[in-house]
């Protein structure tokens, strides 16, 4: 498969870990008048300082002007090397699932569903238009978690899922998408979407990214406020033991965070959080086990080919393999593309 990206994924919405903040590069002389006041702000006080960002900047730009071909090599080695733990656990079964998700879909597929008759269904945590829904049987969020971590611990190369995760686990790299999340998006989770997102893309899903992170002492402890590239995201807490790093949501990301109240949502193994991908949220610092999560960025070509949500204007494209950010273009065959804006 092959498909289309967004040229300002190579500039847009880097994230500096240091100063939490997120930040778009073209060239030094624009990076400077952009940022520099800013950074010294937040403590980026002497030249040397602003060097090291730019050099950090420089290095995840041509970072992911090479995503294509060194995701490629990296899904090659993994096939070629690794062995698996579970096999079983890369291919979609219905046991796997909790019976409330399937009564749920059931209940999309019926001549009277509506949204108000679903979210009555759902769990209500507070926050707008997020809804709490069980998705695994846990017994196979154990047998999950156990594969991830022998991957993990094997010499398989590794990608990291994006600029604010440093630990987990792009699953389609290790090969989890075809019998696995594409099944579980295209029918289960895509008539919980249609009722509940008509308005944000939730009708047309046609793409995803999924990919797990994980949170440990001494390891990332938590994710700074932000938003997703996607239209419409799924958070399942997968395991293992933890105490806190609960998930917080404020407003959609037009409304700035200093008039917004934050609404805290403690995470549940097995049960998965489903909100708008641009609906900024976070996650508080774990105070101490391992916490995994699997995460799915669900994108709508028909919503992301007028306006890219990340860079917020019309996507010029470039081709690349797979899903890659969910744009299309029109052609024989539908290609999936990268915005070249970002």
């Amino acid at each position: 498969m092959s498909g289309s990206a967004k040229r300002c994924f190579t500039t847009d919405n880097i994230f500096l870990d240091d100063y939490k903040l997120h930040v778009r590069f073209v060239s030094e002389h624009q990076f400077r008048l952009e940022y520099q006041p800013l950074l010294t702000r937040f403590g980026c006080v002497t030249e040397q300082q602003f060097v090291d960002v730019l050099t950090k900047v420089s290095q995840e730009v041509d970072r992911r002007r090479r995503i294509c071909e060194t995701s490629a090599e990296r899904t090659a080695a993994i096939k070629n090397t690794y062995e698996p733990l579970h096999p079983h656990v890369y291919h979609l079964q219905e046991s796997y699932l909790a019976p409330k998700l399937k009564q749920l879909v059931a209940y999309c597929s019926s001549s009277d569903a509506c949204e108000e008759g679903l979210t009555e269904l759902l769990e209500d945590v507070g926050a707008q238009r997020v809804y709490r829904l069980p998705v695994f049987e846990k017994s196979f969020c154990e047998q999950l978690v156990e594969e991830l971590e022998h991957f993990e611990q094997s010499s398989a190369p590794k990608g990291r899922p994006n600029t604010m995760n440093h630990y987990g686990i792009l699953l389609n790299e290790l090969g989890f998408d075809e019998d696995f999340i594409t099944p579980l998006r295209e029918h289960y989770l895509q008539p919980l979407a249609s009722l509940l997102y008509p308005d944000c893309g939730g009708r047309c899903l046609d793409s995803h990214k999924a990919f797990v992170v994980k949170y440990a002492l001494n390891e990332d402890l938590d994710l700074s406020y932000h938003y997703d590239n996607a239209e419409v995201t799924l958070n399942v807490s997968l395991g293992k033991e933890f105490k806190d790093g609960n998930l917080f949501f404020g407003d959609m990301r037009q409304v700035s965070i200093s008039e917004t109240e934050c609404t805290e949502v403690e995470h549940r193994v097995s049960e998965g959080l489903l909100h708008r991908g641009q609906h900024m949220h976070g996650a508080l610092p774990i105070f101490c086990g391992q916490r995994w999560n699997l995460i799915i960025w669900m994108r709508a070509s028909q919503e992301r080919n007028k306006l890219c949500p990340m860079c917020n204007r019309k996507p010029s494209l470039i081709e690349a393999d797979g899903f890659a950010d969910g744009f299309t273009k029109q052609s024989e065959s539908q290609q999936n593309s990268f915005c070249e804006l970002t």
